[in-house]
């Protein structure tokens, strides 16, 4: 993308951020109201957004102080985290949640403006990458990302999918400036771009790649999770709210800890409790979410996940949409290590659950796991009017995908998916009679 375009961008995040506003925390007497930014449809942010809301938590936390005060909470649902932060640097918004890169830029426009904020927390991650994906049109010809050269590319500039895409081109050898033709755009007009064949490929942050891949609109073509890289979304929060209401903060995030202990334990009706909020297919909501979804959950701040915040910060200065960020002083544990307390130390130490194959049956409460991929598919075999969705992970990422959305490759008795034909056909060249056969077929050979 031209250098003009990305500094027409900066400009763009700059200029509701001239704003100014009294804090949202204050009251009329002893009413005091709490404003919340998330991203509904950003379903890696739901336990500090859609769920959290939806169960009360954060409200009962708040009732529970007992200082004197009334606490009301104003929810404010956004796209992306671009508005987010225009707002809490205005004052207007005291607690946020957004990705990995919006948050750098958060930090930036936070201290830029006199506003600053930290984080303190994370909500859901993938530490090799893979909640952010590049899809391509289902009759694309397109198989690989050398051949995105020249083409036009639709991702929102300063997300963490544009910094996959950035990072992917790299990796191809193609220039992510002079290479491709980047278009930045919001994920819905992506979406439509690439339906109407006025994009060739789009990068994009959970839950568009799953969505349009559940739809028929869309199938992937490069896999976050090929970069190894981790990626997360968090909660930042104004320095100011922070220090003036403490209680209020420690609140939030002990909210956040139950809205996470909800979802592991009942992660189907977290999926269609989000589903019914947010407008999205469940069984989408459930390949991020799921008991072994793509993204895990938890409010801890893993030193992986400062260490990689601290790499992206290169890709977003290349792109002029920030300077220097000192993320040592942005991320800010102390609020939560303290509402969690002896917790914290378990939560840091626990390993992400192990990728594993799921049906869940139509009608069911509950989905069923697979010791291998086969498995789960000699079970849709016999019980294809049955299915509501099948999900099996990617061989080498272990990225969970929908089965019949898989890549599928026969390597002897052995079936294995994968989410690209890049990987697939990789794998194939290192394996002597392995092969790329038909889900139709796949579920032949293990019926």
């Amino acid at each position: 993308m031209k250098r003009t375009a990305l500094a027409a961008s900066a400009a763009l995040l700059l200029l509701p951020l001239t704003a100014c506003g009294g804090s949202a925390a204050a009251g009329d007497g002893n009413t005091v109201t709490i404003t919340v930014g998330y991203q509904s449809k950003t379903i890696n942010t739901v336990t500090a957004g859609t769920l959290l809301r939806s169960l009360g938590y954060f409200e009962k936390e708040l009732n529970a102080l007992g200082d004197g005060h009334t606490y009301k909470v104003d929810w404010q649902d956004y796209a992306t985290g671009a508005p987010i932060t225009a707002q809490m640097t205005a004052g207007k918004i005291d607690i946020g949640s957004m990705g990995d890169f919006p948050l750098l830029i958060n930090a930036a426009r936070g201290k830029q403006l006199g506003e600053p904020t930290h984080l303190v927390s994370v909500t859901g991650y993938n530490l090799r990458g893979g909640l952010n994906t590049i899809v391509t049109s289902p009759d694309s010809k397109l198989s690989s990302l050398a051949g995105l050269k020249g083409k036009k590319i639709s991702t929102s500039v300063g997300s963490a999918a544009d910094g996959t895409l950035v990072r992917a081109l790299q990796r191809a050898g193609i220039d992510p400036d002079k290479g491709v033709e980047k278009l930045n755009q919001q994920p819905a007009v992506g979406a439509s771009a690439l339906s109407a064949g006025s994009a060739d490929a789009l990068s994009q942050f959970v839950a568009w790649p799953g969505l349009l891949t559940f739809q028929g609109k869309a199938k992937a073509l490069y896999d976050g999770a090929q970069l190894n890289l981790p990626t997360f979304h968090g909660v930042t929060v104004r320095e100011g709210f922070a220090k003036q209401r403490p209680a209020v903060l420690e609140a939030f995030l002990k909210a956040q800890s139950q809205a996470t202990d909800y979802l592991d334990a009942h992660p189907v009706a977290a999926a269609e409790s989000v589903a019914q909020a947010t407008g999205l297919p469940a069984e989408v909501v459930y390949l991020y979410n799921g008991a072994h979804g793509i993204s895990t959950f938890d409010p801890a701040i893993r030193s992986q996940l400062v260490s990689a915040l601290k790499q992206d910060v290169s890709v977003l200065k290349s792109a002029k949409l920030t300077g220097d960020v000192d993320v040592d002083s942005f991320v800010d544990d102390r609020y939560v290590k303290k509402a969690l307390g002896a917790d914290y130390a378990q939560r840091l130490s626990a390993a992400p659950p192990a990728a594993a194959s799921e049906v869940w049956p139509k009608g069911a409460e509950k989905t069923t796991a697979f010791k291998s991929p086969a498995e789960l598919l000699s079970y849709v075999a016999k019980h294809k009017d049955g299915i509501r969705a099948a999900y099996v992970p990617d061989a080498t990422t272990g990225t969970l995908w929908f089965a019949d959305k898989a890549v599928w490759v026969a390597d002897g008795d052995r079936l294995l998916p994968f989410v690209t034909p890049a990987t697939a056909q990789a794998y194939v060249a290192g394996h002597g009679g392995a092969r790329v056969i038909t889900y139709a077929d796949a579920l032949g050979q293990a019926s």
